[in-house]
């Protein structure tokens, strides 16, 4: 037996499926569909927009399909770049034997823009040709692209045959029947790829033409056919219309699974897509069901998945119902963990702190994934502490509002450790703005009063996200702001001198290979992709890609990185197409931000 089945068979073997059942399709006629996931196992089931959409076309009859996944495993060869198969036998997914090459459609989730280029070492891995130009429809798989890394699509638009704009539980299945309705009646006047860029919420990139700047941007995109529309409008559905599995894991490898209680956010803060969709909440008796579900399987780690969980508004009767089962497993002499993602300083109450500390062991996501770190800690994003900053870009989180919620921690006997967000290289911003980030960790962990109090300062770029009223600000160069943390880090030590500094205060920061990619990735044209490509075949490292490096390569496409840098403000952007930020919007917030950083 094969290393790759012995690791796909014991990976079925632990798998617990957590919704309802449902008969197995008979693949006799349908299509074969395998969404492919750079992750290991166990971070893979929490990829819940694939997840969901491969429990959605499993259970659903009327789909024409049949899913299956595909992960990095474990027995996999690094070469470089790439991976490769132990003994160069067939990539496969982790249903089927079956090479994932000969699927008929494939599926790619991007979560982050500055790792792009792992659709490159997907597709190689399974063997299918990289640019949609090189694969032929019914020879080859479609390639289908998603998630937040896509918000600006064109880097990789000549990689990718669609790319499913917002949730995609109606837009994939239209996708489906179109394909197999191409295989089995081919429109000899109109090509599969019309037929795609039709459906609402699907951008499909082959059916439009740019006229490219030099250095970098477009001055104008256009559809080759007139039946191919001139927009592509994220779809954003209601919580009738969203499969269940969308709010809840579908599958646990009975370690752990999470849930979705919220979906979006109440704020429209200027930086953040979080508020780009409508806020969404998910029904209690769907999530203290799955939770019973959860307890029947013993899996004793639950994730609430949202960033704004406090705005959930079942979230008192959901913690009870989380912690009347840690109870149960305490009983047992087992013990169940939750981990919550952030949530808002200006909606923590006394309440939401009785009931989260009430859970007994509880924690942050960022902290479980990343630290080695002792639960009990509440994190909190100020994002900036210049108080006017924080208005400019329409936070709520004001300095009275977070001490309030400092001040209840300070009464909880439970909560030891802030962990607080902030952005760094904004426009607006001084010098003086940030080194009073130092003061502010101080300030909290004075005001916690622990003795053993702990205060992480998690620092990140300012990175304008497409879509969002901030999409066309300058950013700063990442290997500047890496000087910025320095100089954060170093104000804090001499606040509060060494000795304390290094027993209750961590300031994090750096990635900056990570961020000189999406400088360019982020808000670059389709030239962008042509250099990942040239980059990842030349076998760059591109974990630890240098400034010099992505420079050379962006210079022999006749690419500048500079021009990434600098605010956008020509009337077109790359993203032209899925773009519906008003441009008055933008031209009012950067005028504000122009103004305050003009002020001494």
């Amino acid at each position: 037996m094969s290393q790759l089945q012995q690791e796909t068979d014991a990976i079925r073997a632990r798998e617990i499926p957590v919704a309802d059942p449902y008969p197995p399709k008979d693949p006799t006629g349908l299509l074969r569909m395998v969404f492919l996931m750079p992750f290991g196992h166990a971070y893979s089931l929490m990829c819940n927009g694939p997840m969901s959409l491969h429990d959605l076309i499993n259970r659903t009859p009327g789909i024409p399909a049949v899913a299956e996944r595909a992960i990095q495993y474990d027995c996999l060869v690094r070469d470089g770049n790439r991976l490769t198969t132990p003994d160069g036998e067939p990539y496969r997914s982790i249903e089927s034997a079956a090479p994932v090459n000969e699927a008929d459609v494939v599926g790619i989730s991007v979560v982050n823009s500055g790792d792009l280029h792992s659709v490159f070492r997907l597709l190689d891995l399974a063997g299918i040709p990289r640019r949609t130009a090189d694969r032929t429809p019914g020879v080859h798989p479609l390639v289908i692209g998603g998630n937040s890394g896509l918000a600006d699509p064109e880097p990789l638009a000549d990689y990718l045959d669609a790319v499913a704009i917002g949730e995609a539980e109606q837009s994939l299945p239209e996708l489906l029947r179109i394909l197999r309705s191409h295989h089995t009646r081919p429109d000899d006047n109109t090509s599969l790829h019309e037929r795609l860029a039709r459906v609402p919420g699907l951008y499909v990139p082959s059916m439009y033409t740019c006229d490219f700047l030099p250095g970098g941007g477009v001055s104008a995109i256009r559809p080759r056919r007139l039946t191919v529309p001139a927009a592509v409008h994220a779809q954003y559905l209601t919580v009738a219309d969203l499969h269940p599995a969308h709010f809840c894991y579908p599958i646990t490898d009975g370690t752990a699974a999470g849930i979705h209680p919220v979906l979006g956010c109440q704020h429209t803060c200027g930086f953040c897509n979080l508020g780009v969709p409508d806020f969404r909440q998910t029904p209690l008796a769907l999530l203290t069901d799955y939770i019973d579900r959860l307890e029947h399987h013993r899996v004793r780690t639950i994730i609430i998945s949202a960033p704004t969980f406090t705005q959930y508004k079942h979230r008192r009767p959901l913690l009870e119902h989380i912690r009347a089962y840690a109870d149960r497993a305490a009983a047992e002499g087992e013990k169940v963990t939750t981990i919550i993602g952030s949530i808002r300083a200006d909606e923590i109450s006394a309440d939401y702190l009785e009931a989260v500390t009430e859970l007994g062991d509880f924690g942050h996501l960022f902290t479980e994934l990343n630290l080695t770190q002792a639960r009990g800690i509440i994190t909190i994003a100020p994002e900036w502490a210049a108080p006017d900053l924080v208005a400019l870009y329409g936070k709520t989180q004001k300095r009275e509002r977070v001490n309030k919620a400092i001040d209840l921690c300070r009464r909880s006997e439970h909560v030891n450790t802030i962990m607080l967000y902030f952005i760094v290289g904004a426009p607006g911003e001084r010098p003086a703005d940030r080194l009073a980030i130092a003061d502010y960790a101080r300030d909290v962990r004075e005001r916690l009063g622990h003795p053993d109090g702990t205060v992480i300062v998690k620092l990140h770029q300012f990175m304008p996200k497409p879509g969002t009223p901030s999409q066309r600000l300058r950013m700063a160069d990442p290997d500047v702001v890496l000087t910025y943390g320095d100089q954060i880090g170093e104000r804090l030590r001499e606040l509060v001198g060494d000795t304390e500094y290094e027993k209750h205060y961590r300031v994090l920061y750096g990635e900056t290979s990570r961020m000189h990619l999406e400088v360019v990735c982020s808000r670059g044209d389709r030239r962008i992709g042509h250099v990942l490509e040239d980059l990842y075949d030349a076998g760059t490292d591109l974990g630890t890609l240098t400034k010099g490096e992505l420079l050379d390569a962006l210079g022999k496409r006749g690419l500048d990185y500079d021009r990434h840098l600098r605010h956008m403000d020509e009337p077109v952007l790359p993203w032209h197409t899925v773009n519906r930020v008003n441009p008055a919007a933008e031209r009012e917030f950067a005028t504000a931000l122009a103004a305050r950083e003009a002020q001494e």
